[in-house]
């Protein structure tokens, strides 16, 4: 992984890839300079097979205080960007998160502390979310006079429902990691001292018995079919899947260790051994 990055920091511990947010003088508030930064961490990892899967986390007390504001009004003045689309500049935090959104690693965010605006939004399209006891969140774009971003309107009442995304985002309070469990945006809250042990466990048991390829696969089958209009788009990636890797090394592979009770080996690479049907949503062959 490239190493001069200047908002993150990237750690390759067995595997799995830690991805800090390194601006704890800022709070780890959000830049565009972060933003690529972490575009470019998730294009490497993709591409590297020695990457298991990507676990997010802060450096310092905070996870990530949401956009660096320090500019003021001019913030939000997008009047000098060069990337509008019909006069509309793209939401940096969207991109941001429709590029997670595509990874073909699993993502686990390790939330350390408050994560407001897009640090809570960034989160979203990760897989699995655990927070620390010190943790907090923040939903506050009304409060601040805009709307959410990172196309949090579609992944959040995903995640908590509708009830719970109405609540947070028109009132933009605050609330606690206790909060957070019981609405199920974390799947569990850990003292502070056992947060990112408890995240690589997490990590080593989604990825360590598993084929590569298959995993990234099954996660891209699992988020993009939320947004399927009928069961039946569900069957028609299902049947191309157990098709092409019924039949793959890795297939053959997986049932003939079971029949001879060891442990699968599984050498296909996601770097190189991707179906060709993937990435199916971009293909005209699936309108």
């Amino acid at each position: 992984m490239a190493n001069d990055y200047k908002t993150i920091t990237c750690e390759n511990k067995n595997g799995l890839l830690i991805i800090t947010f390194n601006r704890p003088e800022k709070l780890n508030s959000f830049t565009t300079q972060m933003m690529r930064e972490l575009v470019a961490a998730i294009d490497e990892s993709d591409n590297d097979d020695l990457v298991k899967a990507l676990i997010f986390t802060g450096k310092g007390k905070t996870f990530c205080a949401g956009a660096d504001l320090s500019e003021g009004k001019a913030t939000f003045d997008f009047s000098k960007r060069h990337d509008k689309v019909n006069g509309i500049a793209p939401d940096e935090g969207g991109l941001l998160t429709l590029r997670l959104f595509d990874c073909k690693k699993p993502l686990i965010a390790a939330i350390n502390g408050p994560a407001v605006g897009i640090g809570a939004t960034l989160q979203l399209p990760m897989d699995i979310r655990i927070a620390s006891s010190n943790a907090k969140f923040g939903f506050v774009f009304t409060n601040r006079g805009v709307v959410p971003e990172a196309c949090s309107s579609w992944f959040l009442p995903r995640v908590v429902g509708i009830s719970h995304a109405l609540d947070w985002c028109l009132s933009g309070r605050i609330f606690s990691a206790d909060e957070a469990l019981s609405a199920g945006l974390v799947t569990e809250v850990t003292p502070p001292e056992n947060l990112l042990d408890r995240a690589e466990q997490i990590a080593k048991n989604l990825v360590q018995k598993s084929s590569p390829v298959s995993v990234a696969l099954t996660r891209q089958m699992l988020w993009k079919m939320l947004g399927a209009n009928h069961p039946i788009e569900a069957h028609k990636i299902d049947s191309r899947g157990i098709q092409i890797r019924g039949q793959s090394k890795d297939g053959i592979e997986g049932i003939e260790s079971f029949l001879e009770k060891r442990p699968a080996i599984f050498r296909e690479k996601v770097s190189r051994d991707m179906p060709s049907y993937y990435p199916w949503w971009t293909k005209k062959e699936f309108d």
